[in-house]
């Protein structure tokens, strides 16, 4: 039986029948034009109350629903255009993308076996990516490239780029889309983005200014100028710009993370915990709401809570070291001085180790009777602490800004005051991006040799041996072990597919 649109949706739209339906088709076809998905989604459905029958208006609302991620509904709007005669590979292509929607991706691989169009491989790259396969999605994607393109796989494969830290290609990718259509909100995104990848910071907030200001009803450019300010301890100017967000969308899942990773920075627990405590229950280990509101139950005397949560989350990710910090300092909480020594040692004893680290170090070896806590002490008066310290921050904002000679100058430096397998590998990323390919090798395989079950560490040391086109086997071997260990790492998947790729050319 063919699935009409729901009645009681069209007649709960507000204003619904007060426009003329050519007017509201042309709106909705400018609204999607603009990548306002949700008004285009309002005003098809308008237009399809009056006129049951417009195939456009259907097939709009059907793209408008797919942008916005809601499978059903596209699927409901698509048996309408199939009950008014509408066949052939872009119903197909809408169907696939309906049930890529609705969590069915290998259905939609194989609706599309025999479309070999470029939007049909962007679909397919999609649900390559759904089922875990990162070398399938960019076979996809570059297939899709050489059967013509479009601004939609652009966009996707540029997305997939920057989460390999792919910059070179994501820009290619920038430039595609820029001729397509270069004042298109998801274009000027992805050039600030870039901008801010390459440390170009003030680049990144005037592009974002600039989205903000061509697309005043959106949220996003707003969420992500909040989130660089925030990063650069500008706390105050992001909250201006999430509240702005929050009037034109309060319940936008990333306007409402901001607003509570906010209020944490302020330390207004309270709040987190008001805005947190309905949705405890689906809060997913190591997203950052869950630990905003472990630590919200912590700093308001609730430690046990707090460690079960913290220690959780370590579970996941044994080298995540903002839940190891948390999780110690929850078990000195609730008085386990030997767990809280237990898992901060690896943190303290670190060249790379802040204020927090040592202090909370000191205090849990103390409470266990560890001589090891006037070692810590002193170090933390010493000058040689503050000197880590600052070639630590040295070599960090190096890295933000791409300057591989500063970040290679002040790892070395670092290094030559202790071991340390995170200085290791990141000195090692900063060399393999300088094509010193030997020394590169050598410092990931140091970080490897140091935490050998690190899932950072095993990557470093597939990804230098990859970049410099040296024992592919090894470096494939590498990479697929840091994925096994981390799946949720789009970094890592990125990397094995293009070395997956490379073995197979």
């Amino acid at each position: 039986m063919k699935r009409a649109l729901p009645l009681l949706l069209l007649l709960a739209l507000p204003g619904c029948g007060q426009d003329d339906p050519a007017t509201l088709l042309k709106q909705a076809m400018d609204e999607y034009a603009q990548q306002d998905y949700a008004a285009a989604r309002i005003d098809a459905l308008a237009v399809l109350q009056a006129r049951p029958g417009d195939r456009q208006a259907a097939l709009l609302l059907a793209q408008s629903l797919l942008r916005l991620g809601d499978g059903e509904g596209a699927q409901a709007a698509i048996e309408q255009l199939k009950a008014l005669g509408w066949a052939g590979p872009a119903l197909g292509r809408l169907e696939a993308e309906a049930m890529l929607a609705r969590g069915l991706p290998k259905q939609a691989i194989e609706r599309l076996a025999d479309d070999r169009s470029a939007d049909a491989w962007r679909i397919i790259a999609a649900a390559r990516l759904k089922l875990d396969d990162s070398a399938g999605a960019l076979d996809a994607y570059k297939a899709g490239l050489a059967a013509g393109g479009g601004y939609l796989l652009s966009l996707d494969f540029a997305n997939f780029l920057l989460a390999g830290d792919d910059l070179a290609g994501a820009a290619a990718q920038l430039r595609a889309l820029q001729g397509y259509d270069a004042n298109a909100l998801a274009t000027l995104m992805l050039a600030a983005t870039i901008h801010n990848k390459h440390g170009r910071k003030a680049e990144a907030h005037k592009g974002y200014a600039e989205a903000a200001k061509r697309y005043p009803l959106r949220v996003e450019p707003l969420v992500a100028d909040a989130r660089l300010y925030d990063e650069e301890g500008k706390v105050d100017t992001a909250i201006e710009l999430v509240d702005q967000a929050a009037k034109l969308a309060p319940d936008h899942p990333e306007v409402f993370e901001l607003k509570v990773m906010l209020a944490s920075i302020k330390g207004d627990w309270e709040k987190v915990r008001s805005l947190l405590g309905p949705i405890e229950t689906s809060l997913v280990p190591l997203s950052a709401n869950y630990m905003t509101y472990a630590e919200a139950l912590l700093r308001l005397g609730h430690p046990e809570q707090a460690r079960a949560m913290f220690e959780r989350a370590l579970q996941v990710s044994p080298h995540n070291p903002y839940s190891r910090l948390m999780a110690g300092e929850a078990q000195l909480a609730t008085g386990d001085a030997r767990a809280a020594w237990a898992t901060l040692q690896p943190l303290a004893i670190s060249i790379m180790a802040g204020p927090r680290e040592l202090e909370l170090g000191e205090k849990a070896a103390r409470a266990a009777g560890d001589q090891t806590a006037d070692a810590l002490a002193a170090r933390l008066r010493s000058p040689g602490f503050k000197q880590a310290q600052n070639l630590t921050q040295q070599g960090q904002q190096a890295l933000a800004r791409r300057d591989w000679p500063a970040a290679i100058a002040a790892y070395q430096a670092l290094l030559a005051l202790g071991q340390d397998a995170e200085a290791h590998k990141r000195l090692a990323f900063a060399l393999t991006n300088s094509a010193q390919h030997d020394q590169a090798i050598a410092e990931a395989d140091r970080a490897l040799a140091l935490e050998p079950e690190n899932a950072d560490m095993l990557h470093m040391a597939g990804l230098t041996r990859f970049n410099a086109g040296r024992d592919a086997a090894k470096a494939l071997q590498l990479l697929q072990a840091a994925a096994r260990k981390d799946p949720a790492s789009a970094l890592f998947r990125t990397d094995l597919a293009r070395a997956q790729q490379a073995s197979r050319s």
